[in-house]
């Protein structure tokens, strides 16, 4: 399979991904409203999906990939088996040990989470329970980023990429018969949450086995002592461990900003953590659609011309993604700086979802858009460091923009409230990816092709009346008076995003871009 056929395969799973979470998001939202409980779910499953993101996908996936890669491109098939066994065998003793300590130190882990839900013991004890429910998901996923790791190296992409729908298909069951189930039981209905975050976890793994078995690279686990001993010892799982040191400094920052956020979003209003998830969930569209696939047909193609000292391929690789940014990006962040209220209304305002939460879920996307182009600039501008072997600057900037947010929050969130930490990590976000763009070009690693400035025009007049065009629909259309009619909000949706989607390609045709240089590229 072609690298670009690759790219467009794991797009249309994250594309699926994203649809089938959003479909979750908008049923919990239904079911549970913005509460003092749902704060309380989205505390306690953010505890084991910072760690997951943090090590399983984060510090563990960049060290163990290479490592996997090397050893099969050198060694062969069969001492790659016996490293990945190794392997696996030092991080399922790891997992265990450390599922044990977060169930038995839950109260600790939701205090320095969010410390501000004991102001409602009822809340707080929930997140407690809910925590100690789903923090072995932490196992699950990270034996899944290793199967995940296996999968990728021998270009089996599918898999991977298909399973986090597996989790949102069993969020929606359990929000939708799990939780009148447990009501009509006498249960708190918000626990059901936590059985579809577990079920989820086993499906995503179980259906990795297969996939691995077929081509051979089942992992076989030492169970005794002895064999984790051995395991550690072994050279591969040194190195595994050894890259893995530096890659969790830089993983960990962005994680560090989401602890402190939620922190201080807990001390603010109820729901205010509920507003921030559920629009972090809209952003993961068009942060997910672009970054996953950029990051895919990138970054190889940068490593390749940076091995083969091919400066102006290099520069070009990068240039054609800087322009794919600017030309998605810019309208999805006019989008959602101009039509947050429609968006919000359509996905989530049923059952318990109120009209203020609609509002304050709504100022929460906005703050968010406002630096959606940096969010997804960065998923090109990173991978330039990368591909040259330097992580450092990298991280250095992220410790450096992470500090400058905080300082945004001191200034922001007593005037903004939930939507001033959206905003900081917006404008963190495009200081960011400002910086790796000005380090690439001292660097000479980056030199712009002529043309930009006419691009950027382009653009610019075409998101102007796209934005013209959308508020126009977000003023004169009742957003939040459809009681009953969610059809007809659909597809009033439906019809309001076909149209911006032409009024922003037609303008640009009008202008005379030309679209298939990108596809060309």
């Amino acid at each position: 399979m072609s690298l670009f056929k690759s790219a467009s395969l794991v797009s249309l799973l994250t594309l699926a991904s994203r649809i089938t979470g959003l479909v979750r998001e908008l049923l919990i939202a239904a079911t549970f409203g913005a509460s003092a409980l749902t704060d309380a779910f989205n505390v306690a499953f953010r505890i084991p999906n910072l760690l997951r993101r943090l090590f399983a996908e984060g510090a563990f996936s960049q060290a163990f990939v290479p490592v996997l890669a090397g050893a099969r491109e050198k060694d062969g098939d069969e001492a790659t088996r016996e490293l990945v066994n190794q392997i696996a065998t030092v991080l399922a003793w790891a997992l265990l040990v450390t599922c044990v300590i977060g169930v038995l130190t839950a109260p600790v882990l939701v205090w320095a989470m969010a410390s501000g839900l004991q102001k409602t013991p009822e809340s707080f004890e929930a997140a407690v329970v809910l925590t100690r429910w789903m923090f072995p998901y932490i196992g699950f996923m990270s034996l899944v980023a290793l199967a995940a790791g296996i999968l990728n190296t021998w270009k089996r992409f599918a898999v991977p990429a298909a399973t986090p729908v597996l989790l949102n298909l069993s969020m929606i069951v359990a929000a939708w018969a799990g939780a009148p189930w447990l009501d009509g039981q006498g249960i708190q209905p918000i626990y059901a949450l936590a059985g579809g975050v577990m079920l989820g976890g086993a499906l995503q793994l179980g259906v990795q086995v297969p996939a691995l078995r077929r081509i051979g690279m089942l992992p076989r686990v030492g169970l005794r002592w002895s064999a984790f001993r051995a395991a550690w010892m072994h050279p591969g799982t040194r190195r595994v461990v050894t890259l893995m040191l530096p890659a969790i400094l830089g993983v960990s920052v962005a994680q560090i900003s989401l602890l402190i956020n939620t922190q201080i979003a807990s001390h603010l209003a109820t729901g205010s953590v509920s507003w921030l998830t559920y629009a972090d969930r809209l952003m993961e569209f068009p942060t997910a659609m672009l970054g996953v696939a950029l990051g895919v047909v990138l970054l190889p193609q940068l490593a390749a011309a940076k091995a083969a000292d091919d400066s102006r391929r290099y520069s070009e690789l990068l240039d054609w993604g800087l322009r794919l940014v600017v030309l998605l990006a810019v309208p999805c962040a006019v989008a959602l700086l101009t039509f947050a209220r429609p968006l919000v209304s359509v996905l989530y305002h049923y059952g318990a979802f109120t009209d203020a939460d609609v509002h304050q879920t709504s100022l929460a996307l906005m703050g968010y858009g406002a630096g959606l182009l940096g969010l997804v600039a960065i998923k090109v501008l990173a991978p330039g460091f990368y591909a040259r072997q330097d992580i450092r600057t990298p991280v250095k900037i992220a410790i450096v923009v992470l500090v400058l947010t905080q300082c945004m929050n001191v200034i922001l969130v007593p005037h903004l409230a939930h939507a001033g930490l959206a905003l900081a990590i917006g404008l963190g976000a495009m200081i960011n990816a400002s910086w790796l763009l000005i380090g690439l070009r001292r660097r000479g690693a980056y030199t712009p092709s002529p043309g930009w400035a006419r691009f950027g025009l382009q653009v610019l007049a075409a998101s102007a009346l796209l934005a013209i065009f959308l508020l126009a629909v977000a003023n004169q259309v009742p957003w939040l008076e459809f009681q009953g009619r969610a059809l007809a909000r659909v597809g009033l949706l439906s019809l309001s995003v076909i149209g911006a989607v032409a009024v922003y390609f037609l303008t640009l045709l009008l202008g005379g871009l030309n679209l298939r240089q990108f596809v060309r590229k």
